[in-house]
């Protein structure tokens, strides 16, 4: 009895590894390559798939999802002849499991083999300048080449990036004191369109404020001459209107000669010939003003004229 459970147990035992073989099952966005004694037979899709135990093999796992794979720094020769490091990163996707396997032995080395010998061709077309301002030609240039050669591997290359772009440390330098020179210049330039903007503008406001102040100025001198004007009409409406005689007008005269001298400036003052009639005027009046006084001092000559005085014989 023990020999046949001992067969039965194995038996039983090689029932259930058979059935693990015969049921594969593969996860979503994976394929698996089938060989039936080392010969492709078919590529099993996601879900459950059954196999031949023990003839047919699953070679190969294949992720059907799109793939990163950055590539470390690349020297690369610029058409000027200077040597720059450029690392890239890869997006591509599986999309025939059969060629992906059998057509390249190791499609991420091909595919990277491929990129730096593509880009050091772009490159080597370019100079620095160029290269360092041309990110987006350079990536369509590569990813063209790329989709092309990959093709027939069953790899679509969706895109590819330049990282990074560093050029040597000297021209490095270089390129910072150009930068800084330009920042410069144009700080420069700008602080000088400052200033003349500045001066136009003051300028400007000089120039109106001169305006304005002549113009304040000229209105200024209108009213005061206006003004002036109306007190010399009122002036001399009310002399005409009061009437006065030669007397008053001589004696307003003489009151105004102390203020014709005034001022230190007049050094030299010339008398009009008018003021001997004024003063011929005033001096009348005040004989007047004086006989009229002697009359009332003394008795009897208070009706004989002065003239008449004058002209009468002394009496020895």
């Amino acid at each position: 009895m023990e020999p046949v459970i001992i067969v039965l147990i194995i038996l039983v035992v090689l029932v259930f590894i058979a059935l693990i073989k015969t049921i594969q099952v593969i996860p979503q966005a994976s394929a698996a390559i089938v060989e039936r004694f080392g010969r492709y037979t078919r590529t099993l899709n996601a879900g459950l798939n059954i196999v031949v135990p023990f003839i047919d093999t699953i070679r190969n796992r294949i992720d059907l999802r799109e793939q990163v794979v950055p590539f470390p720094p690349q020297p690369v020769i610029t058409q000027d002849n200077l040597v720059v490091n450029i690392d890239t990163v890869i997006y591509y996707q599986v999309t025939d499991a059969r060629a992906a396997t059998y057509e390249v032995a190791s499609y991420i080395q091909a595919i990277e083999q491929l990129t730096v010998t593509t880009l050091r061709n772009i490159i080597g077309g370019m100079d620095l300048e160029r290269t360092l301002t041309s990110r987006e030609e350079i990536n369509a240039a590569l990813r063209g080449v790329l989709d092309e050669a990959t093709g027939k591997w069953g790899i679509r290359v969706n895109r590819v990036e330049l990282k990074a772009i560093e050029p040597p440390t000297s021209i490095q330098d270089s390129m910072e004191k150009q930068m800084r020179a330009d920042r410069d210049k144009r700080a420069a330039i700008l602080q000088a369109e400052g200033v003349r903007q500045s001066e136009i503008l003051r300028a400007e406001g000089e120039k109106q404020s001169q305006i304005l102040r002549a113009e304040g100025e000229a209105k200024a001198a209108a009213l005061r001459a206006e003004g002036e004007a109306q007190a010399v009409r009122t002036v001399f409406e009310a002399i005409h209107a009061g009437d006065p005689d030669q007397k008053l007008l001589s004696y307003q005269y003489l009151q105004m000669l102390p203020k014709i001298a005034e001022g230190d400036a007049n050094k030299l003052w010339i008398v009009p010939s008018e003021i001997g009639d004024a003063l011929k005027g005033l001096s009348g009046a005040m004989g007047n003003f004086g006989g009229m006084g002697g009359g009332s001092g003394s008795g009897g000559g208070a009706n004989v004229p002065a003239q008449e005085r004058r002209e009468k014989p002394s009496i020895d």
